[in-house]
């Protein structure tokens, strides 16, 4: 069998993977780091795979933009906006001079700043070349966001219920503050069900940050030359899809084929990451993490009591 096909065929069984397990528990984006990582450890790995993996990526980056469009952003009006914007950028520089403190690498405190105000592993994944980060850091700032996004499942509706917010709060506070998508429909669902779709649009509204985010990210990284070419067809992707042009049966198929491609690229950088850089700064990370989190949490929180009703 030709070597890129050897390749291919790997990153196509991960991608399917991701589509039977779309929608559970857990991410099938983490689920693919994860095997990824895995197959490292085992000395199963091949530049070829971790190459076309790179490139699949960053095609799944630019096939996220279709899930956004402009009407949501109307949809959410313009006190949704105000809470989104203030909690991205409070918790991006809170991060930022918290690493800075913790005395974590540049890379790593961008990457969990980037993750935790943004829209969690396609985030990472989207600003990973933007400040070279080592596949090792990008690991890390995955399984940080998994670790406390799922952690902010639990806390939402506990908290939600306890100072008696209403159903359109909890949502709003559940799409700004939580890292994944994912998590946002299992905290809404749980403790809010009738308003998933308000906090799933608030959500994405914070995924459309991810270009302008870009553009911070590689002025404070100074030598990067322009903006990678996926962050351009990110962008591009969302105004096709606000024109109502595309039809819904071939939405639904980028849709299914964001999930394959982005978990097919995080199975492809696990691959080169070797648990024992992996576990190195936990300690400091995990710090750094719940900062990041309580940022988030806490400023969205008081937005929404003083904003929504």
């Amino acid at each position: 069998m030709p070597l890129a096909a050897r390749s291919i065929l790997p990153l196509l069984a991960v991608g399917l993977a991701a589509l039977v397990l779309d929608g559970g528990p857990v991410s099938p984006l983490v689920l693919a780091l994860v095997a990824g990582v895995v197959c490292a450890q085992l000395a199963w790995s091949t530049v070829a795979v971790e190459a076309i993996g790179k490139t699949v990526l960053r095609i799944g980056v630019i096939l996220l933009g279709l899930r956004l469009s402009v009407a949501s952003v109307v949809e959410i009006g313009a006190v949704g906006v105000l809470i989104v914007v203030a909690t991205i950028v409070a918790t991006y520089s809170a991060t930022q001079l918290a690493g800075r403190w913790l005395g974590v690498d540049e890379d790593l405190r961008t990457l969990i700043a980037v993750g935790f105000s943004i829209c969690g592993a396609a985030a990472i994944a989207g600003v990973q070349d933007l400040v070279r980060a080592r596949r090792e850091a990008a690991a890390q700032a995955v399984a940080m966001v998994t670790l406390f996004g799922s952690a902010m499942i639990l806390l939402v509706p506990a908290v939600s219920e306890l100072l008696g917010l209403s159903d359109r709060q909890t949502a709003v506070w559940a799409g700004a503050s939580i890292h994944e998508v994912a998590q946002v429909v299992a905290a809404a669902s749980a403790a809010a069900p009738l308003a998933v779709g308000i906090a799933v649009s608030v959500k994405l509204l914070r995924v459309c940050a991810l270009a302008p985010m870009s553009l911070v990210v590689a002025q404070q990284a100074g030598g990067v030359r322009g903006i990678p070419w996926f962050v351009i067809g990110f962008v591009v992707a969302v105004p096709i899809r606000s024109t109502g042009w595309v039809p819904q049966d071939l939405l639904d198929i980028a849709d299914l084929a964001t999930t394959a491609l982005l978990a097919a690229g995080m199975f492809a950088l696990g691959l080169g990451v070797r648990l024992s850089t992996v576990v190195r700064g936990t300690a400091r990370l995990a710090v750094l993490s719940t900062v990041s989190t309580g940022v988030a949490a806490g400023a969205s929180l008081l937005l929404v009591a003083w904003l929504v009703r």
